[in-house]
C-alpha cells in the first residue's frame, strides 16, 4: 500500500454542451471553463472543498490560438489558466498552456501523473473550452463582445509551439487537417483494394456505429443517429470537404464544450474524503511522434507511433487489449481512426465500440479538448462498471503526435512507472523507416502516390498529388490545374496511379494529369 499512495487518480470530472444558447447568451469559453471546472469539483463528493488544494492548472490550447483562420475577433486570454484559478479560488504554483494538439489532454494528464507520483504536485485541474458555435452566431448577429483578460504574468507554455507544415506544403495549400487526412485515406484506401464505391459503402458503415453512440448521449452535439448512407452521399447539407471525406465525416468543430477532469494522489484523495467509487486510477500513459513533417513520411496508411505508444502502455500495465472493456480511438477523420485500429489490432466493427462519446463528427469536435472529453467519458463508464478496463487514445496534428491512457477503477499494483520516451521514441523512428526526400523541382512524367480534392461551399477548389516521378522515383508534391473539369474529373475517377506529367513553376509545381 505504501509503494501507491502517490498513484495518480482522477477524482472528479465535468462536462458541458450547450447548443441552444442565443448569441446574446452564450457563454464565452472563459466562463465555459469556470463552470466546467465547478462540475468537477462538485463530482469529486468530497468532503472539503478541493479548488484550495489545487496546486496545478493546464488549460488545453484554444482553437483560435491554434489555427490563423479561427483567431477570434473577441480577444484572448493572456494566460487562461491564470484567469481560471482566479474565478475558482484556486492559487496553483504552476500555470500550463501547452501547444497544440489533440494529444494534450492526455499528455497532460501523463505529465501529472509523474509530477503526482514524484511529490511535485498533490492536485491538478485539467480544462479546455471552445465557444465557436456562440462565436460564429455573435459575428452573424453583428455582436461586439469582448472575451479578453490580461494576467500578471504569462503562462507556462512548455515547449512551445511547433509548425506542423513544412514550406513546401504550405506552398501548396495544404495547411489545412481535411486536405491532409484525405491523402491518408487514398493510402489506406489502396492498401484496401478498395473501389471508390466500395470504400465509400465503408466509410458510412464505420460512421454509422458513432453516429449511434452520439445519438444516445445528451452530450452530443449531432444526435440525429445518421444511417450509413445519409452519412456517404452527397447532398445539399452533405458536400464533399476534402475528396472523399463529406461534412459528416469531418470533425464538427463549431460548438460549444467545455471539459475537466481532477486528478491526485490516492494520499491527497484521501485527505480529501473522495469516495472509493469516485477514484479512477492512470495506470499507464506515454506518447510519441511520426516523422514530423506529412510529405516526407515512408508511407501514409500507417502509424508506427499509435502501435508502440499503445503496445507501452498496456505492457507497463501487464494487461492486452483483449482486457479492455472501453476504447475511444481519436477520430477527427475516418482515416485516424481506422489507422489506429489496425496498428491496436482491433477490428473496426469491434462488438466493444471504438468510441464512448460519438466521435468528433457528431460528438463534437471542440479543437484541442475533445479527449479531456473522452476522458471524462471513461471515468463515468469505469465508475459503472467497476473493474473495467479504459484505453484513450489522442491525436495530436496530422496523425504526428499521439498518446494513450489507461484507465480503472482497480488500484495498480505498483507505483506509478515512466515510460523511457528516449527509447520508445527510437523504436518508433526505426519502425517508421527512412524519412522521404522531396524533389524541391520536380519535371517530367510522373503518377499519383495520393490525391485529394479540397472543397468550399461551392465545390472543387485545389487539387493536392503526392507523387512519384517515372523516371527517378523520387517523391514531389504538385497541384492540378485549377480548371473546374480536371478538378470534377477527379472526383469520379480512379485517381491512384493515374499518370501525367509534372513541372516546376516557381514555389508551386502543376501535375497535369493524363485523363
Amino acid at each position: 500500500m505504501t509503494a501507491t499512495r502517490r498513484s495518480p487518480v482522477i477524482i472528479g470530472v465535468g462536462q458541458i454542451t450547450d447548443t441552444k444558447s442565443e448569441p446574446t447568451t452564450g457563454r464565452s469559453p472563459l466562463e465555459l471553463m469556470v463552470d466546467v471546472a465547478k462540475k468537477a469539483g462538485e463530482d469529486t463528493a468530497a468532503v472539503t472543498s478541493v479548488f484550495g488544494e489545487i496546486d496545478s492548472i493546464a488549460v488545453v490550447r484554444s482553437f483560435s490560438d491554434t489555427v490563423p483562420a479561427f483567431r477570434s475577433p473577441y480577444g484572448r486570454l493572456e494566460n487562461a489558466p491564470w484567469s481560471v484559478a482566479n474565478r475558482i479560488g484556486a492559487t496553483p504554483r504552476e500555470y500550463i498552456y501547452p501547444p497544440q494538439g489533440g494529444d494534450t489532454p492526455q499528455t497532460l494528464a501523463e505529465r501529472a501523473a509523474g509530477r503526482i507520483s514524484e511529490g511535485a504536485s498533490d492536485l491538478a485541474l485539467i480544462v479546455g473550452a471552445e465557444a465557436l458555435r456562440t462565436e460564429r452566431n455573435a459575428k452573424k448577429a453583428g455582436l461586439q463582445l469582448d472575451w479578453s483578460e490580461g494576467a500578471p504574468e504569462a503562462p507556462n507554455e512548455l515547449e512551445g509551439v511547433s509548425t506542423l507544415y513544412s514550406e513546401t506544403e504550405v506552398n501548396h495549400g495544404m495547411r489545412s487537417a481535411v486536405a491532409m487526412y484525405a491523402l491518408f485515406e487514398q493510402a489506406l484506401r489502396q492498401r484496401k483494394a478498395s473501389s471508390l464505391e466500395a470504400r465509400r459503402i465503408e466509410l458510412g458503415k464505420l460512421f454509422e456505429n458513432f453516429a449511434a453512440v452520439a445519438a444516445t448521449n445528451p452530450l452530443a452535439t449531432r444526435r440525429e443517429g445518421f444511417s450509413a448512407e445519409s452519412i456517404s452521399t452527397l447532398s445539399p447539407t452533405n458536400r464533399y470537404v476534402g475528396y472523399p471525406y463529406t461534412r459528416l465525416m469531418t470533425a464538427n468543430a463549431f460548438v460549444d464544450q467545455a471539459a475537466a477532469y481532477l486528478i491526485c494522489s490516492e494520499e491527497k484523495a484521501d485527505q480529501l474524503g473522495v469516495p472509493i467509487p469516485k477514484r479512477v486510477y492512470l495506470h499507464g500513459s506515454t506518447h510519441g511522434h511520426e516523422e514530423w513533417f506529412v510529405t516526407e513520411r515512408n508511407r501514409f496508411d500507417q502509424s508506427p507511433a499509435i502501435r508502440h505508444v499503445v503496445r507501452s502502455v498496456l505492457e507497463t500495465a501487464e494487461i492486452s487489449v483483449k482486457d479492455l472493456s472501453f476504447f475511444d480511438i481519436y477520430s477527427c477523420f475516418a482515416s485516424a481512426i481506422e489507422i489506429a485500429a489496425d496498428e491496436i489490432e482491433i477490428p473496426i466493427d469491434d462488438p466493444r465500440g471504438l468510441t464512448v462519446t460519438g466521435g468528433l463528427p457528431f460528438f463534437g469536435g471542440p479543437g484541442n479538448n475533445y479527449v479531456t472529453h473522452a476522458i471524462a467519458e471513461i471515468v463515468m463508464r469505469l465508475r459503472a462498471k467497476p473493474g473495467s478496463f479504459g484505453l484513450v487514445t489522442a491525436n495530436g496534428g496530422l496523425l504526428t503526435k499521439h498518446a494513450a491512457g489507461l484507465y480503472s477503477t482497480t488500484p495498480p499494483k505498483v507505483a506509478w512507472q515512466s515510460v523511457n520516451e528516449t527509447a520508445l521514441q527510437r523504436e518508433i523512428d526505426k519502425a517508421s523507416g527512412l524519412k522521404v526526400e522531396l524533389d524541391p523541382a520536380p519535371e517530367g512524367r510522373a503518377t499519383v502516390e495520393t490525391y485529394t480534392i479540397v472543397n468550399g461551399r461551392n465545390g472543387p477548389e485545389r487539387g493536392i498529388i503526392v507523387g512519384r516521378l517515372l523516371d527517378s522515383g523520387r517523391r514531389f508534391v504538385a497541384n492540378t490545374p485549377e480548371d473546374a473539369q480536371t478538378l470534377a474529373k477527379l472526383e469520379t475517377i480512379e485517381g491512384l496511379g493515374l499518370t501525367g506529367r509534372v513541372n516546376a513553376t516557381g514555389k508551386i509545381n502543376i501535375f497535369t494529369p493524363e485523363f
